[in-house]
């Protein structure tokens, strides 16, 4: 299956379940894997407007903004991210956007 058959499923999957966060999480997430990171940013926003306990569309959408150079922006998104997983009692994930958060910190300064 090509990149672009796999975003194509993804976006179905979405039609059918447009309130599923992992339909808008996968195709995200498929934009990123086929080199569309502005797409991959605006499908984790609007997950995260959607669903913003979703706790594992917070690292991804850092990580897409940092490849983009979008340091400031990551640091918030990994800030928002830490929230949500410390709401959800998800220690790991909260370990994870934190290591990601000190790791800006460290190179850039945020």
């Amino acid at each position: 299956m090509t990149p672009e058959e796999r975003l194509a499923a993804f976006r179905t999957f979405l039609e059918r379940a447009p309130d599923d966060p992992f339909a808008r999480y996968s195709l995200a997430m498929g934009h990123r894997s086929a080199g569309h990171p502005g797409e991959a940013v605006a499908e984790f926003e609007e997950l995260a407007r959607r669903r913003p306990d979703y706790v594992p569309t917070y690292l991804m959408w850092g990580q897409t903004l940092e490849a983009m150079g979008r340091f400031e922006e990551a640091a918030g998104v990994y800030d928002r991210g830490a929230e949500a997983a410390r709401s959800a009692g998800n220690d790991h994930a909260l370990s994870e956007l934190r290591q990601a958060r000190d790791g800006l910190r460290r190179l850039k300064g945020l």
